[in-house]
């Protein structure tokens, strides 16, 4: 017997499906996921899950959904704005994760999102971070300015030293295409997401 996909790289139409089934998530074909949340607010998206998958499953189809609902949202706005968006996001996508992960939230001029970049993978305690890496990958999505974020397993969100000095590498390397670092975020469990700027650390 097959495996299911990985909820990550199922599309937003066959997320829907596995969560409220075929017939439901044809009704709701063509609309934002924005839209789609609006509509269900004061009655979850949960009172109408389609039975017949494990709770686990359905709860990360869930997560998965409002992530996506949160760059849609990222996407439309200035970024800088709403930072309680960006930390939602983050914390979505990262705060459950064993191993580190670096990240690359890239803006257009408006400070809206072009694209969140998985750019790099590591281990428990340590992901190794080229800034070569980050500056190709700004100046091929045309980014304006990027978010940096990375996070810590461990559940502590306090930067290293090995942090500052990476952040400090990044910020000069991507200066010297125009590429403005706006912030770096450190993602750590249930906590919320510290951010170097609000630290003074940029």
């Amino acid at each position: 017997m097959l495996s299911p996909p990985p909820i990550r790289a199922m599309s937003t139409p066959a997320l829907l499906a596995l969560l409220l089934g075929e017939e439901a998530a044809t009704r709701l074909a063509g609309r934002s996921l924005i839209e789609i949340f609006a509509l269900h607010a004061g009655r979850t998206l949960l009172n109408e899950v389609h039975a017949g998958y494990g709770p686990e499953r359905t709860l990360e189809a869930c997560k998965e959904l409002m992530a996506r609902a949160l760059a849609e949202t990222m996407r439309l706005g200035d970024c800088l704005s709403d930072p309680a968006t960006v930390r939602d996001y983050l914390r979505l996508i990262a705060a459950g994760l064993s191993h580190e992960v670096f990240m690359v939230l890239l803006l257009d001029a408006q400070n809206c999102l072009i694209d969140c970049v998985e750019l790099f993978r590591g281990t428990l305690t340590q992901t190794s971070v080229y800034p070569r890496e980050v500056v190709k990958l700004a100046l091929e999505r045309n980014a304006v300015a990027v978010v940096l974020a990375h996070n810590h397993p461990s559940g502590v969100a306090e930067p290293s030293a090995a942090d500052e000095v990476l952040t400090r590498s990044l910020k000069s390397a991507l200066a010297l295409v125009d590429v403005r670092v706006l912030d770096h975020f450190i993602v750590a469990g249930t906590t919320t997401p510290m951010s170097f700027a609000e630290r003074g650390l940029l």
